[in-house]
């Protein structure tokens, strides 16, 4: 008997050294067999692998020798730009999330009447089963949102009465249902976490059938429910900029790839929120916030030259994390510019005025304006690198005063609506079970009888 479930013995130790000793695949047989890993060809881009009708992304633009030389970033929601879409609603003072999750889903923008509906039918989803919060999350209360979230999910198929129906018709009324419900799982598990692992009152609120998305984040998570017009339109907007980013990132390729293999909406959510979870993919906002406050004790930030040295020690894995990255700059299709962090960087000055943040507001542009001199001195680059996403969503969900570990389920809530966009898609579109080819490298080697083995 182990002492402990978590318990690493000596014997998984040598056997993980063991396991080690026999891995023998190098970079470089990647490019001896032409694989290109990560779907990524040897210049950085992504493998093609599918059309999708829900977003679209351009960061390069044809030169009149019909070369593609990089370009400001430009992302459209089924087809409009999003710099318009932001616009549009921003101009008219409306939240904009559940606008843009009926383009998602509809591929058209809703009309005020069919707008209003479907903000009701919204409404009416934001509701848990019986008993659910109770036995899914106060009484397994987790330190990880994401794993929570994740069980959560899972759990939910029991209470479906057809949950491996996979018409549109289905499909869509399970996609609307989990968009309703992310912003309340996500909270319920974090209440749950400060109470029973960091001794804090416990509250639930209820959401609201008269508050948007946004604002029922903020009224459920906070004790008095209180929250500013400003705080409120901000949690939207990163909302709409979080809501898709086509068909291959990776949570979204994930949902793709599973949908394909006929299986049921819970399955398939899941394991995107699986691989949102990763520090790869939804966590670098944290990472963002965290190296700032790394920073501050270890550099003079109001001497940019200090600043300057401390990003050449990341870079040099010196400090912080000790990985060789600055966090929230650069991204695996953007180059010139990031649109989203274009238009969050607009709104986080704005914030951090109203929340006395000017100072934390000019040490995020000095960084942003140093980071891809030092990164061009200090790395062999193929493309420019600029302020991602996650550079300044980090700033806002800090200045919100939002905890750490709802800051990828933030991410999830509004992802969550591209993920389904995509599943729907893939259902429509599905004739096979993705399958992509591994090229087996091992040598062969014969069977040995057991009484002949060393």
């Amino acid at each position: 008997m182990k002492d402990s479930y978590s318990e690493i013995t000596d014997y998984i130790r040598d056997m993980a050294d063991l396991s080690n000793r026999n891995h023998h695949i190098t970079p470089e047989m990647y490019r001896e067999h032409n694989v290109n890993r990560g779907l990524r060809d040897m210049n950085g881009n992504g493998v093609v692998t599918g059309l999708t009708e829900i977003s679209t992304i351009l960061s390069k633009e044809k030169a009149e020798d019909g070369s593609l030389i990089p370009c400001h970033g430009k992302l459209y929601y089924r087809g409009i730009n999003i710099r318009d879409l932001v616009d549009g609603f921003q101009n008219d003072g409306r939240f904009g999330f559940e606008e843009t999750v009926y383009l998602l889903l509809f591929s058209e923008l809703p009309n005020k009447e069919n707008l209003e509906r479907f903000t009701e039918e919204l409404a009416q989803y934001r509701s848990l089963p019986p008993s659910f919060v109770r036995d899914m999350i106060l009484k397994a209360p987790g330190k990880d949102m994401m794993n929570i979230l994740s069980r959560c999910v899972l759990a939910l198929y029991a209470y479906d009465e057809n949950p491996d129906d996979i018409s549109v018709e289905n499909v869509l009324r399970q996609s609307m249902q989990m968009i309703a419900t992310f912003p309340m799982l996500a909270v319920y598990a974090y209440l749950s976490y400060r109470h029973y692992h960091q001794g804090k009152n416990l509250f639930i609120h209820n959401p609201s059938p008269k508050l948007s998305t946004a604002e029922n984040f903020l009224y459920m998570l906070r004790e008095d429910g209180k929250y500013s017009p400003l705080e409120a339109k901000l949690l939207d907007l990163a909302l709409v900029l979080h809501a898709e980013h086509g068909g291959g990132n990776n949570s979204t390729f994930t949902t793709h790839v599973v949908t394909s293999s006929g299986t049921d909406t819970y399955s398939a959510i899941a394991a995107a929120l699986g691989s949102l979870k990763g520090p790869r993919h939804g966590g670098a906002n944290v990472r963002v916030v965290q190296m700032f406050e790394n920073m501050k004790e270890n550099a003079n930030v109001e001497d940019r030259d200090s600043v300057r040295e401390y990003l050449i020690r990341l870079l040099e894995k010196d400090t912080f994390d000790r990985k060789g990255l600055i966090y929230g700059m650069g991204h695996a299709v953007y180059s010139k510019s990031d649109p989203r962090a274009d238009i969050l960087k607009k709104y986080a000055k704005a914030l951090s005025e109203e929340k006395g943040c000017q100072k934390e507001f000019t040490l995020y542009e000095t960084v942003a304006e140093l980071a891809p001199e030092v990164i061009a001195e200090k790395r062999r680059i193929y493309k420019g690198v600029s302020p991602n996403v996650d550079f300044y969503s980090g700033l806002i969900y800090k200045m919100l005063d939002l905890p750490f570990e709802l800051y990828t389920p933030i991410f999830a809530m509004a992802r969550v609506a591209g993920w389904c966009a995509h599943r729907i898609e893939e259902i429509q579109n599905a004739e096979k079970i993705l399958r992509p080819a591994y090229i087996g490298v091992k040598d062969v080697c014969p069977y040995v009888p057991i009484e002949e083995r060393k």
